[in-house]
Order: C-alpha cells, then structure tokens, then sequence
C-alpha cells in the first residue's frame, strides 16, 4: 500500500534563502490540540529551525495557531517540539551543523499515514548575489519555455 501524503504547510522562502544540502524526514511530539490545529492547515513555518540540545533535536520557532475547540486554552503557539530521529542520524547532522554556515530548517509539515511528520534540511545560506543568479536562471528558462511553446504552434 502507498504511503498517503497530506502536505499541510509548505516554507517557501527556505529554497529562495538556503542553498539546500541535505533532507531529512523527523516525526514531531504533539500535543492533542496542536494535531487538531495542523489537520487544519493553522502552521507558520516562516522563522522556524531546528536545533541539537543533548543528544536530541528541537523544532524552534513554527508557530501552530491554538485549536479553537481545545479546552483550557489549548497549548503555547511557538513552544519548542521534540523531533523525532534516529539516534544514528541525530549524532550525524550534529556532526554537520558542527561546519561553519550550516543551519537545519524545516521545509514542510505534512501528514504521513495519519502521523505529523517534517522535513528538514541542512542548508547553507545563501547571499544576495547568489539569489540574483537564481532568479535571472529562472527567468530564462520561463523565456525559453515561451519560445518553445510557441515555435510547437
């Protein structure tokens, strides 16, 4: 059986700010209301990234909206989430953000089988002449395509 992949929030501008090495895919520890609030789509992933404390990954800053329906007033929207990883792989990306200008930034939040998953990558900033040859790229091969489209007429 395929796995069924409900993709809830998407980091748009990782691609455009990191030149992405490496993914990675971690399971996330949720509380009850906060799986209710991402089944809704209520995700901010804008400033968010993970880190390595003891042995032991953090997802940092994702903002999940509290659940409207949650009793007691649901949970504390940015609050640090355990990521869930292989110890193996945990001390292998240690090893890696250990490198001068790596950082590890979450790309999407989907659901996977019903179970809340991320994926993460490590990434290296990239700077703004590198996004200027990013976008003149793009923008050519949007030009070529137009050309093609239309010599096919």
């Amino acid at each position: 059986m395929a796995d069924r992949v409900k993709v809830v929030a998407t980091n748009r501008r990782a691609r455009h700010d990191y030149a992405i090495v490496d993914t990675y895919e971690a399971g996330l520890v949720l509380l009850g209301s906060e799986v209710k609030s991402l089944r809704e789509g209520h995700i901010q992933l804008k400033d968010s990234y993970a880190t390595i404390e003891d042995g032991e990954a953090y997802l940092i800053g994702a903002h999940i909206a509290p659940y409207g329906y949650a009793r007691d007033g649901g949970h504390e929207p940015e609050r640090p989430r355990k990521l869930l990883l292989h110890k193996r792989e945990i001390g292998r990306l240690a090893g890696t953000l250990a490198e001068k200008g790596l950082t590890l930034i979450p790309l999407q939040v989907y659901f996977k089988d019903g179970k809340a998953k991320v994926e993460l990558a490590v990434a290296k900033g990239k700077r703004t002449v590198d996004k200027r040859e990013d976008i003149k790229k793009r923008d050519a091969e949007r030009e070529m395509d137009r050309v093609a489209k239309q010599l096919r007429r």
